[in-house]
């Protein structure tokens, strides 16, 4: 285990940036991170460096940091076009930060070529766009796992880490935003080296179903590394539930879902600690780089030339990267139909294809994708006698596109799968705000349901892209549209992009963001665990580990101890056989020695059956046992069952009618619903169980449950709770809690009013018993005049009524193993009398 600690950053590297003047307080900065510089190069023989730099208009993290309060610094490496040109050097560093508030990233060249072009595009980008791995060599292709490939990923974060902790303070207020999956480790590397900074993570790309992460080596690290940030973002609330389904099946990750006060649900994951909140925010347009590129000499020119070249003509208007996922060869297809289907559609519609560059697969799969889009245009045109189809090659300047824009009268997206696709998005914008005379004015949208933007944009024709018919039908009703509904379609598109522009994106990121670091000041933090399997464990400031150093100088001093402790996740752990959770000899063994203690006073306290517990402990003659939550106890083995009474409704035995009757019904017909769940029908009360059942959808229907027979049993004496993997329905009045109130009540009448007391628990029905001891310790007489109270929870949770806590049960084993050793053991007498 790593040590404590409490300063923002540690090994905070040396740097030859100079801070502020210590008597000017230096503004909260917001550390804008991404793989590449907002910057572009242009080889200059007169510049010191040979290069002359100036920020790019079009670089996606300058227009989301348009919001963002000032000041942004960017962190990322170069431009392709310096990188491999340029000699790093602290001289450049500060010109660049200084002139353009662009912090470098240097790496090797064959560390990023492996990094970006290997681990990145040809390995994750595939799997976050549900592209499985391959189970046999010969279908390997581009996705077989590289190990080099990964440990030139992991560099590539660990370097990006160093150079944010170079200019980041949290105390100063200052946030990390980092944009896409080429960065998902740089949180894990933030929190190692700098523990409470705030960092928010924008994935641009689509996040798959849990089941595609199954035959990754890495998708723990993966995942863990995300759950580093303290605020995801995802496109739509598909891609958080996916996210948050992978963490809960393969990290057992607890999610809980709340409601914004925007009315949006915001999904939250406790990771040692950190709440982690997963959001859903859109990504818009920056409207000003919009109404300057189509303001521009070279945006009017290429509009007077399309206007004179397609007159009389409908245009189409496609933008796309040279990608086998991008659905261009889908796109042709549906117009070959389209055409074969309606002749005269070939006199008067032509799409306009524009292919920009490569940036996610292969030279050679992009050559292959680029072979067949011409073999299919090459087809339709021999068909129609005429150039209905229209290739433009990239890269094609903002102006240009914006030209097509404002000119086309309708947009084709055919991806089979994307994340961050604005396409449509610059179209609608730019007929909206074109002021040419020629173009401009309502325009039509097909969209593939599969893009990011689909489910924001409720005016274009949404399709299934692999359905060449409905692909051909859909760009058949673009085309042939009346103006009523186009212009009312267009409305509904404009209106939220107006709304929703790249402003309106990193305002609400960044309040966001804020919201979910804000307990981070107050946070303690202790590392575990070495590599990519370090993890910082973050707690209360007063919350601390407890260990047999805290207990046991109370311990030894005290003529009288209490000793309660849950069973399920504390005395052993949580399996799924149940056969296996039985105490073994160990736990026996530990029990009877400090039951042998005639200071101490021990108590099992759970939810399981009586006759079950009565027969796994009935080696320990003086243990103490509260059954069912505490509706049955007994003092020691021989001594009979004593039934709570003053404060719980009266059990109703064998009842075909009430309560008992409606949960049995509704248990049952979850039990049937869900394989691997089961019913326990108990004296007391009836539990659904599902520790066994689908890690993703038991906790939905666990939760189903819960509001169905909390609203059918809403006028019974029973209330209904939730708990670890299983929903119950107690009598009115029993808890844990209450059964600690009525040991301490006992004992207090006895006038053996305990003055330590131990209490270990790890579920949420073991927070009465924190809550009930924390009662006592202020009102007096249950408890010794100044006891000492030691309440633990097993694993570390944030809102925990316990002031102590351990990792495992193991630890609460080895805790009490220890306090037995110490406590001077006599088999004088037990807890019963």
């Amino acid at each position: 285990m790593q040590g404590s600690s409490s300063s923002s950053c540690v090994n905070n590297p040396s740097s030859s940036l100079a801070p502020p003047p210590p008597d000017v307080p230096a503004p909260p900065r917001r550390v804008v991170v991404a793989h590449r510089l907002p910057l572009r190069a242009s080889p200059d023989p007169g510049s010191p460096f040979g290069f002359a730099f100036s920020l790019d208009p079009d670089a996606l993290p300058l227009q989301l940091s348009r919001g963002l309060p000032a000041p942004v610094t960017y962190v990322g490496v170069l431009p392709a076009s310096a990188a491999s040109e340029i000699v790093p050097s602290d001289d450049l560093d500060d010109y660049l930060l200084q002139k353009f508030s662009c912090l470098p990233v240097h790496l090797a060249g064959d560390v990023h070529r492996d990094f970006y072009d290997g681990f990145c595009k040809r390995y994750l980008w595939p799997l976050l766009h549900y592209l499985r791995p391959p189970f046999t060599p010969a279908d390997a292709g581009n996705l077989r796992f590289e190990g080099g490939e990964y440990g030139a990923f992991v560099a590539a974060n660990r370097r990006f880490a160093d150079r944010v902790i170079q200019v980041v303070s949290p105390d100063d207020g200052d946030l990390v935003v980092v944009h896409d999956y080429h960065l998902c480790f740089l949180p894990a590397f933030l929190r190692r080296k700098c523990p409470r900074a705030g960092v928010g993570l924008f994935l641009h790309s689509p996040f798959p179903s849990a089941e595609t992460f199954l035959s990754v080596p890495v998708r723990f690290e993966l995942l863990r590394g995300l759950l580093n940030a303290d605020l995801l973002g995802f496109h739509t609330p598909d891609y958080a539930r996916n996210f948050a389904s992978s963490c809960s099946r393969h990290l057992s990750a607890a999610v809980t879902t709340t409601t914004s006060s925007g009315g949006g649900g915001i999904i939250s994951m406790n990771y040692h600690g950190r709440a982690v909140q997963v959001r859903v925010f859109s990504v818009g347009v920056d409207m000003g780089r919009v109404r300057a590129a189509l303001g521009s000499p070279e945006a009017a020119a290429k509009a007077r030339e399309i206007a004179d070249t397609y007159r009389g003509r409908v245009l189409m208007v496609g933008v796309d990267d040279v990608d086998h996922l991008k659905g261009v060869n889908l796109k042709l297809l549906a117009m070959e139909r389209m055409l074969e289907a309606d002749a005269d559609m070939r006199r008067r519609v032509v799409l306009v294809q524009i292919n920009n560059p490569a940036r996610s697969i292969t030279a050679g799969d992009a050559a292959a994708v680029r072979r067949e889009a011409e073999r299919i245009k090459d087809r339709i045109n021999r068909r129609a006698a005429a150039p209905v189809v229209v290739m433009v090659d990239g890269p094609v300047p903002m102006p240009v596109k914006a030209a097509y824009y404002a000119a086309a009268d309708c947009c084709v997206v055919a991806a089979v799968r994307d994340g961050l696709n604005r396409i449509p998005y610059f179209y609608t914008a730019c007929r909206e705000e074109s002021s040419s005379p020629v173009s401009g004015g309502a325009g039509a949208v097909v969209v593939s349901e599969f893009a990011g933007c689909a489910a924001t944009l409720g005016g274009a024709i949404r399709v299934n892209p692999c359905d060449a018919e409905a692909l051909a039908a859909a760009m058949r009703a673009a085309v042939t549209m009346g103006a009523e509904e186009r212009a009312a379609r267009h409305r509904e598109n404009y209106g939220y992009l107006r709304a929703h522009d790249a402003k309106a994106w990193a305002r609400a990121f960044d309040a966001a963001l804020e919201v979910a670091c804000r307990d981070l000041p107050f946070m303690r933090f202790v590392g575990v665990g070495l590599g990519m399997t370090y993890r910082a464990m973050a707690h209360r400031p007063d919350f601390q580990m407890l260990s047999a150093a805290h207990v046991r100088p109370a311990y030894r001093a005290a003529a009288r101890r209490l000793v309660l402790l849950d069973y399920d996740g504390t005395l052993v752990p949580e399996v799924s056989d149940e056969r296996e959770r039985a105490p073994g000899d160990v736990v026996i063994g530990l029990l009877n020695e400090l039951c042998g203690d005639p200071k101490n006073v021990v108590f099992v306290v759970s939810g399981r059956r009586r006759d079950q517990l009565a027969a796994w402990f009935a080696p320990c003659e003086r243990l103490g046992v509260c059954a069912e939550h505490g509706y049955f106890t007994r003092w020691s083995r021989d001594d009979p069952w004593q039934v709570m009474s003053d404060k719980a409704a009266p059990l109703v035995r064998g009842a075909t009618s009430g309560w008992e009757a409606v949960a049995e019904h509704a248990m049952r017909h979850y039990t049937e619903a869900m394989p691997g769940s089961y019913m326990e029908v108990k004296e007391t009360a009836m539990a659904w169980h599902y520790q066994n059942a689908d890690p993703v959808v038991s906790p939905c229907q666990a939760r189903e449950l819960h509001a169905h027979l909390a609203r059918a049993l809403a006028d019974e004496p029973a209330p209904v709770a939730i708990g670890t993997h299983v929903v119950e329905v107690n009598p009115k009045g029993v808890n844990k809690g209450v059964a600690v109130e009525g040991v301490l009540a006992v004992m207090a009448r006895r006038g053996k009013s305990p003055e330590t007391v131990l209490c270990a628990g790890d579920g949420e029905d073991d927070e009465a018993m924190f809550a009930a001891l924390g009662r006592a310790s202020k009102a007096g007489g249950a408890l010794a005049a100044g006891a000492s109270v030691f309440a633990c929870t097993v694993g570390k949770k944030a809102t925990s009524a316990a002031a102590f806590y351990v990792e495992e049960p193991a630890d609460v084993v080895g805790l009490l193993g220890a306090l037995a050793r110490c406590g001077g053991a006599s088999p004088a007498a037990g807890p019963s009398e």
